[in-house]
């Protein structure tokens, strides 16, 4: 090779590119859009199911209540016995358990007139105030074939002490349970005679002087079968708490520690439709408990301990964050509880 050729360029060496800023500026990019999706889903007021309207009966007997309600509760047993899910999916022994107890007397002497209000009892409306730290004051109505069973007569010669309400005979069937004929097929019932005397002479509408209530029921989706309201965060504490007394860690699931009102509704037909409402403080407190309601569930269907039947009626589940609340609806078919009740 001739020394005086040139040698042949040797190619220059680069420094490589800095890519830091350029990652930097994307990952800041896709956590300001992540942040802005979940600032639009968080403030956005999604659709609801449009609720059931109110009978005008039930409208009338809640209005004429005295004060305001913690607690409200109604269930229509004659149309849930008529429903095609009691009728098929309800084992029978379930059908003849007493619906609920009303204390050692009472229920001897439901006994002896032979009523069982599973069988008997068709509407029941009831609602509890607070009473100071542990009294409750309830105030309500039932109806059905039951109070043709407790007449008049029969219900002087079971009474403790009998009064006049409002130019009606009360009769005082135990220490917390008033009761006054209000025709042939239904009772008012109390837990003292003060309540019947406010009731049967109403001053004002209920509706109009509690606004949460009234809130609750109107957002309430089913309403001729079971439903209910829990307003007051004491009663809604309470509540959560003898829920979660045996088990502190399920606490922490769904931020229930900062639940303000739970509301719920059951609509039986061929299958179950429900709906809960859980309301927080703000809609911060509501996403996140969403986000771990949903998780809980999502868990729980893929989890080995959760049996066959519970995960396939998860599945009909859903979880949904709506502004300050938490919404929780349930479409469950006739078939999964026929195959729940064989495998049981």
């Amino acid at each position: 090779m001739n020394g005086n050729e040139s040698k042949p360029n040797q190619p220059l060496l680069q420094a490589p590119k800095k890519k830091g800023p350029k990652v930097i500026a994307t990952f800041f990019v896709l956590g300001l859009i992540v942040v802005s999706v979940g600032y639009l889903w968080i403030n956005w007021k999604k659709p609801r199911l449009t609720p059931e309207k109110l009978s005008p009966e039930l409208t009338t007997l809640i209005q004429n209540m005295p004060g305001t309600s913690d607690a409200m509760f109604y269930v229509g047993l004659k149309d849930i016995r008529d429903s095609r899910f009691w009728q098929e999916a309800v084992p029978d022994s379930l059908k003849e358990t007493p619906f609920l107890s009303m204390g050692k007397r009472v229920d001897s002497l439901l006994a002896i007139s032979n009523i069982n209000l599973t069988r008997d009892l068709d509407t029941l409306l009831i609602s509890f105030q607070r009473s100071g730290i542990k009294e409750q004051k309830y105030i309500g109505m039932a109806s059905g074939e039951f109070a043709r069973k407790f007449p008049a007569t029969a219900l002087r010669a079971a009474s403790l002490e009998t009064t006049e309400v409002a130019g009606r005979n009360a009769y005082e069937l135990d220490s917390t349970l008033w009761v006054v004929p209000m025709g042939p097929n239904r009772l008012a019932i109390a837990s003292s005679s003060e309540m019947l005397e406010k009731f049967l002479r109403p001053s004002g509408h209920l509706l109009d002087r509690d606004a949460p209530t009234a809130a609750l029921i109107q957002k309430t989706p089913y309403k001729s079968h079971f439903w209910f309201t829990l307003p007051s965060p004491q009663w809604t504490a309470g509540a959560l708490q003898s829920i979660t007394s045996k088990n502190s860690d399920v606490k922490s699931v769904g931020n229930l520690n900062r639940l303000q009102q739970i509301s719920m509704s059951v609509r039986f037909d061929d299958g179950l439709l429900g709906q809960s409402e859980w309301v927080y403080n703000d809609r911060q407190g509501a996403f996140f408990a969403s986000t771990f309601l949903w998780a809980t569930i999502k868990l729980s269907t893929l989890g080995p301990r959760t049996s066959e039947a519970a995960k396939a009626l998860l599945h009909h589940m859903k979880v949904q964050q709506n502004l300050e609340s938490v919404i929780i609806t349930a479409d469950l078919p006739l078939e999964a509880f026929k195959k729940t009740s064989h495998k049981e």
